[in-house]
This record gives structure tokens, sequence and C-alpha cells, in this order.
């Protein structure tokens, strides 16, 4: 333990937590699917989540949401992916954004469709 002469000629040095090393600070980032498949959420919750997992251009992988009801993703489509934990999925902090790139939005979609990538009926 220093001493308080120590610390007054030496304060201390608070590590900078690093920035996220999959968005490298950006709000999104472009990938490509390396593989789709699904996952089952913790207790109390039930169901099948579909997930994949994405290949950056700077070679990092992750594991990614896809949000809402069906998709027309698999193997090499490019999708757009954004920040926001998945609270009973362990170990997702991702998503997909849908409606760009090559996710297609949800069909039939009435409410919240900024989040889905639905147009106006």
């Amino acid at each position: 333990m220093p001493t308080l002469n120590q610390l007054v000629r030496k304060p201390r040095v608070h590590k900078k937590k690093p920035q996220n090393r999959i968005l490298r600070g950006n709000p999104f980032q472009a990938a490509v699917i390396t593989d789709v498949f699904v996952l089952n959420p913790k207790k109390p919750n039930s169901g099948n989540r579909k997930a994949c997992r994405v290949r950056l251009a700077n070679g990092l992988s992750c594991t990614v949401m896809i949000p809402g009801e069906g998709h027309n993703l698999n193997q090499h489509s490019r999708v757009l992916i954004n920040g926001g934990s998945i609270p009973d999925l362990s170990g997702v902090k991702y998503k997909v954004v849908r409606g760009t790139l090559d996710c297609a939005g949800v069909d039939g979609r009435k409410t919240s469709r900024s989040k889905y990538g639905a147009k106006r009926n």
C-alpha cells in the first residue's frame, strides 16, 4: 500500500476502458454471415431465437441475433449489424439491421416498423 506522499508524487492512473472491439466505435458495421443457427434462451424464457455467426472486414467474428419473424438469410449473405445486448441469449451482444443489404424487412409488420425494416402499407 503506497503512502500518502508516494500518491502525491505519483498518483494512481486509471486505465481507460477499450472501445467496443467489434464495432470499433461505429454505430453500424457490415459483415458476412458464416453460419445460421437457432439458440435457446435462458430460463424462464422459451422458444427458439434465430442467430448467425458473422465475420467482419477486420477478421473478427461474433454471434448476432436476427430480430423479427422469419428471415431470408443464409451463408455468405451480407448484413449490417449494430450493438444492443440480448438479455436472454448469453454471449450475444449484437443485432442484424433488418431491411438493409441482403436482409429483407419483416412482412406484414404494422407496429415498430422502423426496427424491422418494414415499409408502410
